[in-house]
């Protein structure tokens, strides 16, 4: 697939978590595709299932953005470094709201399908950046 298709796919992508819409998740995203979090035991399914990751970051930061930095894109893959910011408050894995600001960045690998649908991605792990300033690690 052409890389310049692929970048514009994932500025679409980028649109489809930051406003949940499920539209836009139907379209970029195959229906069988699994995604594996530390929220589910189970993997993920399609749109509604990687949606579901973005309503419970929601839960804890109402205000949650990914902002998408750089990407590389590659055949049938793109890598992109985010930015994810949001305000803790609401409660995230048992903590009540602390009203902290978070501003962390993340790295994920998507992969596409003949189609042109993401079929999976690997996320770096991200959420050390988000448990730190809440005081859940060190």
């Amino acid at each position: 697939m052409d890389n310049a298709i692929l970048k514009e796919k994932m500025k679409k992508f980028e649109t489809m978590i930051n406003t949940a819409d499920e539209k836009l998740a139907a379209e970029l995203i195959s229906d069988g595709a699994k995604f594996y979090t530390p929220v589910s035991p189970e993997p993920l399914l399609g749109g509604k299932g990687y949606l579901s990751v973005v309503h419970f970051m929601r839960q804890g930061f109402s205000d949650v953005q990914w902002k998408a930095v750089e990407m590389a894109a590659d055949n049938n893959k793109v890598a992109v470094h985010w930015t994810l910011t949001g305000t803790h408050d609401g409660e995230f894995f048992g903590v009540k709201p602390t009203g902290t600001k978070i501003k962390t960045s993340v790295m994920n690998f998507y992969y596409f399908n003949e189609e042109g649908k993401i079929i999976n991605d690997i996320a770096a792990e991200g959420m050390i950046g988000i448990l730190k300033p809440l005081g859940l690690c060190m």
